[in-house]
């Protein structure tokens, strides 16, 4: 068995109302690439962090051995001239500053305290040509596209001669030729005795690439695999904490399926770059489409391109018969396209404002400033929402950040409808909220159907997605694997689907 470089046993990591991490272990060994896998909220960020010294574990818990001493790293600088250095998915490097400068930063080539910039840009090149970048050492970051700056950011990681090198989804924003480039240079830092974690969603990746797999769920250790010897149905059982033999689901859609039903958005084709490929999709008028997947399978991105975040490079979509190209959410809301976004949060609801200014916000948009919605428009919108569906809240002027996850839900539902759309896209629409409001969506879902809207949903629920799809579109690593309905739309067949090689 290969040396142990780094050791961690029973680490825990607490936030006000929150365990982050229990109990949490991870055994990193020279010259292997150990994958760390999980869904949201599993614990990968929060362990990467305590390892990394950008948090501090639980006073009193666990303990880290690294290179053969307990250590508890104070800082990612402490932990970087210790020999762990960590590769975010995000590039955190400077923009400003050249791509030698970005390189070497904090450890510049220096003769009599002064930085050698000859030297430095020289060894800048030779670095770079293991990642096959040809480019002008000396141009600044922000001059080039940002999968050349994510193999700058890993390049970094490779000069500072660590013994420890974490990447965190290093190959999202990569194409084809950049990934196997990559994986040559892994395979170089194996050889050198490097120990390697590989934070990914891609699974084909992570079984060409790695040795071990440690899961992770619910902040906790599930347990660690050689690759080689777990079969990939187990593997999604593991993270997803359900087996197939276990699961039922009862497919009760809210509208009636029927080959009949006429299309009403169709996605032929459709690549974005980096992000999905030849995407083929069609929602019947007056009926829910489910999309499964495990995270990084391109659920999210294909919800982004219908709305217009992100551009289409090829292929086509068409809504109700007319080409749909959005360049923005206000052309695709024009459109008659709305999406519930999967980070509420972030990405759906504005806090400070009240639950009468949040419903209001999209119809606005749809008729433009121009057309202002009188507040006693918006009252009455509000007032029609907040009843029909249920929204637990004294009046319409609360302030949406007071409600509870369930009831923002709504309320981003509610404003949704209030434009009328011929499409309703909802990104798990069902994600962090109580039972009771889970299923009160789940049955507006139903009866939006029944109304006559078509929608399609994603959601990590296998079950959820059978009791009212009327077909499951199943993804994997950017495309589209498989199509289920009738009797072949289980949660048992979906789950197959996402591990089939």
């Amino acid at each position: 068995m290969q040396e142990s470089v780094l050791a961690l046993e029973n680490i825990s990591k607490t936030f006000p109302g929150v365990k982050a991490l229990q109990g949490v272990q991870l055994t990193l060994r020279a010259g292997e690439v150990h994958a760390l896998l999980g869904e949201n909220g599993a614990g990968k960020s929060t362990l990467v962090k305590v390892m990394t010294g950008a948090m501090r574990k639980d006073e009193g818990t666990g303990r880290m051995c690294f290179d053969g001493k307990d250590r508890d790293f104070t800082s990612p600088s402490e932990a970087q001239k210790a020999g762990i250095s960590t590769v975010y998915q995000e590039v955190n490097l400077l923009p400003n500053l050249s791509v030698a400068q970005n390189l070497f930063l904090g450890h510049e080539p220096k003769r009599f305290a002064l930085i050698q910039h000859s030297r430095m840009q020289q060894q800048a090149r030779e670095l770079l040509k293991q990642f096959k970048l040809d480019i002008d050492v000396t141009a600044p970051l922000n001059q080039f596209s940002v999968a050349v700056q994510q193999l700058i950011a890993i390049a970094r990681g490779v000069a500072m001669k660590a013994k420890v090198l974490v990447l965190d989804e290093p190959t999202a924003s990569l194409d084809k030729d950049e990934v196997e480039t990559l994986f040559g240079v892994m395979e170089q830092l194996k050889s050198e005795g490097v120990a390697i974690v590989f934070i990914s969603h891609f699974l084909d990746q992570v079984y060409r690439i790695s040795d071990r797999i440690t899961v992770l769920r619910n902040g906790q250790f599930i347990g660690e695999y050689i690759t080689a010897e777990l079969p990939r149905p187990k593997l999604i059982e593991a993270m997803l904490g359900k087996e197939l033999q276990a699961m039922h689901g009862q497919h009760q859609p809210g509208c009636a399926d029927s080959v009949d039903a006429p299309a009403l958005f169709k996605m032929d084709k459709v690549c974005v770059k980096n992000s999905i490929e030849n995407m083929d999709i069609l929602v019947p008028k007056g009926q829910a489409i489910g999309m499964a997947g495990l995270l990084g399978s391109g659920r999210t991105e294909v919800c982004r391109a219908i709305f217009g975040v992100d551009s289409v490079a090829s292929g086509q979509m068409q809504l109700a018969d007319a080409p749909l190209k959005p360049q923005s959410p206000a052309e695709a809301i024009k459109a008659g396209v709305a999406l519930c976004p999967e980070d509420r949060k972030t990405d759906g609801i504005i806090g400070p404002l009240s639950i009468r200014e949040n419903i209001a916000l999209a119809l606005q948009a749809r008729l433009g400033w121009w057309r202002y919605l009188s507040k006693a428009k918006q009252q009455a919108l509000a007032d029609k929402y907040i009843e029909e569906l249920q929204i637990a809240t004294p009046d319409a002027e609360k302030p949406i950040g007071q409600l509870s996850g369930g009831n923002q839900q709504k309320v981003i539902l509610a404003r949704w409808l209030a434009t009328q759309p011929q499409l309703l896209v909802l990104d798990e629409p069902t994600r962090g909220i109580d039972i009771g409001a889970h299923a009160e969506i789940l049955n507006l879902i139903k009866r939006l159907c029944h109304d006559g809207m078509s929608l399609l949903v994603t959601s990590s629920e296998l079950e959820e997605l059978v009791a009212f799809a009327n077909k499951v579109v199943v993804l994997r690593d950017r495309r589209k694997v498989s199509e289920l309905s009738g009797e072949d739309m289980t949660p048992q067949h979906i789950m197959q689907a996402i591990a089939e090689a």
